[in-house]
């Protein structure tokens, strides 16, 4: 028996109508660019760069077009095989290119200069994730242009960028809510309260911080929680010249989420961390995933 508007799958593999005539049916090509993107999005950046292009003409475009850039995550790809600077570099520039800098997300693993001056054209920019990236102060302090609209930067890792650096993206990006900061462990933690200044100053609306391995003290520490009244989660394992002392156990523990190494961590331990991270730099293993361990070995309190 069949009815009237019943549906089958045509040949095509496209949803019909029974009703419809083979000139109405309605194609995949045929769909709105944005509805293409959609679904698109839901694939690899390297599906989407390489694969998708080669199936129609109106899929092309959707691929070549913004439509598929504003979430950029090649991290895993930068990741395999330690990818060159050089290649990074290159396909940062395309992909923002192919967004027409309207890119919001971006996901990258040891970006570069030319990399990064075109990140600094992407004012739509919300979440930059650049872990382990070599530019430098110099270039950020330079290049460096308003990003009003980043909530989220992510430099773990970033030895080139010190708190000169800090403080211009501290400076040009204002709606900035989550940090994270992390370094890789260090043989020796001289006092420097630098970086921890430099945030408490000109990111006073953060509300989540991570700053692992950090070597600031208790006043640095002091500096943070007074200046960022909204800060709700904080995460300083591994910043040795903690203390906690006076006052500021009570002040940490008001916080909704609040990480530090245990009292009894060794200076063993900590020894056992930093020689660790020098055998994986030195074998050239994939850096990223072997540091995001290191938080875990430290037990939280």
């Amino acid at each position: 028996m069949e009815f009237s508007g019943e549906k089958e799958m045509s040949k095509k593999g496209v949803v019909v109508s029974i009703d419809e005539k083979p000139s109405e049916w309605r194609t995949w090509e045929g769909l709105h660019p944005d509805i293409l993107a959609s679904i698109f999005l839901r694939l690899a950046v390297e599906e989407i760069s390489r694969c998708v292009p080669l199936v129609c003409k109106p899929w092309m475009e959707v691929a070549s077009g913004p439509y598929c850039w504003i979430d950029i995550d090649i991290q895993a790809w930068c990741r395999r095989r330690n990818r060159s600077l050089r290649a990074v570099n290159r396909a940062v520039n395309k992909l923002i290119r192919r967004s027409n800098f309207t890119v919001e997300r971006l996901f990258v693993y040891r970006m570069g200069s030319s990399g990064f001056l075109s990140v600094v054209n992407c004012p739509c920019l919300k979440v930059l994730e650049v872990p382990l990236s070599r530019f430098t102060d110099t270039l950020v302090l330079n290049h460096l242009k308003p990003l009003p609209n980043l909530r989220v930067l992510n430099i773990n890792y970033c030895s080139k960028i010190s708190a000169k650096g800090l403080a211009a993206f501290g400076n040009q990006c204002k709606s900035l809510l989550h940090l994270k900061r992390n370094l890789p462990p260090q043989r020796y933690w001289p006092v420097d309260n630098s970086e921890a200044k430099t945030i408490a100053d000109t990111m006073p609306n953060l509300q989540r911080i991570e700053l692992c391995f950090g070597s600031f003290s208790d006043w640095g520490l002091s500096e943070i929680l007074t200046k960022c009244k909204s800060l709700t989660h904080l995460d300083i394992r591994g910043c040795w010249n903690v203390k906690l002392n006076g006052d500021l156990k009570k002040m940490c523990g008001k916080l909704e989420c609040f990480q530090i190494h245990p009292s009894d961590f060794s200076e063993q331990d900590q020894l056992r961390l930093f020689y660790r991270y020098w055998k994986v730099n030195e074998n050239e293993t994939d850096l990223f995933v072997e540091l995001q361990t290191y938080w875990n070995e430290i037990r939280i309190r």
